[in-house]
């Protein structure tokens, strides 16, 4: 009987949040109109899939016991170099430097983002497995590199103008009623899934994290799988990005800006550990769905956006710290 009773403390504590911030979700539904309704689900859906998209590239890099603090300034450069590349021919405030190419199809301009952002996850994934840099401290220098060379490329220009077959892919909504976004979200969603859950990568990825010399000793190659790990991230930054930059329909240097704790905090609440070898799609989805039910639900209740960030800020802090707690009780 006791033995039950301190489960369901243990349950009830390493789901905190999830349970409070549903409870919030509860009163709000229940005292704000339309919260409830299904113009404001497809708003969060359009919401969660750029965010989960991200988030899936974090995961892995958190399963290892590493991280990406250069993901929210990727995600931004990604949305920078599509926008420059896609704005309509008569656009008066074109692009200088891309002003003269001619026009590019929108998916290899996509791909031109993914190689782009992927070259910066091979440095990352060189620094954090061959230099033993801890990823910490490696991201948070390519962080500050990604947005450097941005603030550089751009000028701090803001970028608009789109084209509309640019645009639709994150506006249009299939038989007018599924968001595009939340159709790529899913389809990336089940790629990610498969790929941890079914491959040998995947398997590698959380023995890594599990025990990183005994999956040495067993014949892993830890440095490839770390390599494809921030490789893997980048592409889904920069696939994020491109998205954003079609939702907003323009961009500057600072979109991004901070999604990477959004997506640590997401994949934290979801069940990933920042100490490595735990974690699944699934959870990530949910941790960043709570994480938008929370932002909207603070919106829906008229909280200053300042204090907003307060909030979010204690999410953070709260996960990662449920998480070292998990992780010390199974010692």
């Amino acid at each position: 009987m006791n033995k039950k009773s301190v489960n369901v403390k243990d349950i009830l504590i390493n789901n905190g949040i999830i349970i409070v911030l549903l409870l919030m979700v509860l009163y709000v539904g229940l005292t704000k109109d339309n919260f409830f309704s299904m113009s404001n689900f497809s708003n969060i859906s359009i919401n969660v899939a750029c965010r989960f998209i991200i988030a899936l590239g974090v995961s892995g890099c958190l399963i290892t016991k590493g991280t990406d603090l250069s993901a929210g300034r990727a995600v931004g450069l990604a949305a920078c170099l599509a926008g420059t590349m896609l704005q309509k021919a008569d656009y008066s405030g074109r692009f200088e430097l891309t002003k003269n190419l001619p026009e590019l199809n929108v998916w290899l301009v996509l791909l031109i983002c993914i190689a782009v952002c992927c070259i910066f996850g091979l440095i990352n994934g060189i620094v954090v497995s061959y230099l033993s840099v801890p990823a910490f401290i490696g991201t948070l220098g390519m962080q500050l590199i990604v947005y450097g060379i941005n603030l550089v490329y751009t000028k701090s220009v803001p970028i608009g103008g789109y084209r509309s077959d640019y645009t639709v892919i994150a506006n249009g909504k299939l038989f007018g009623v599924i968001p595009y976004l939340f159709i790529i979200a899913v389809i990336l969603g089940l790629i990610i899934w498969f790929v941890y859950n079914y491959t040998r990568h995947g398997k590698y990825m959380y023995a890594i994290g599990g025990n990183e010399a005994a999956a040495e000793v067993a014949g892993v190659n830890v440095k490839k799988t770390k390599i494809i790990i921030y490789m893997t991230a980048a592409a889904m930054y920069a696939i994020a990005g491109f998205l954003l930059g079609a939702k907003s329909g323009g961009v500057s240097v600072n979109l991004g800006n901070g999604y990477e704790l959004e997506a640590i905090a997401a994949c934290t609440i979801g069940g990933v550990s920042v100490n490595g070898g735990i974690g699944r799609v699934s959870g990530v989805l949910i941790g960043v769905l709570v994480f938008e039910l929370l932002k909207t639900s603070l919106q829906f209740l008229g909280i200053d956006p300042n204090y907003q960030y307060i909030a979010q800020g204690i999410v953070i802090v709260v996960a990662i710290a449920l998480d070292i707690r998990k992780y010390i009780a199974k010692k």
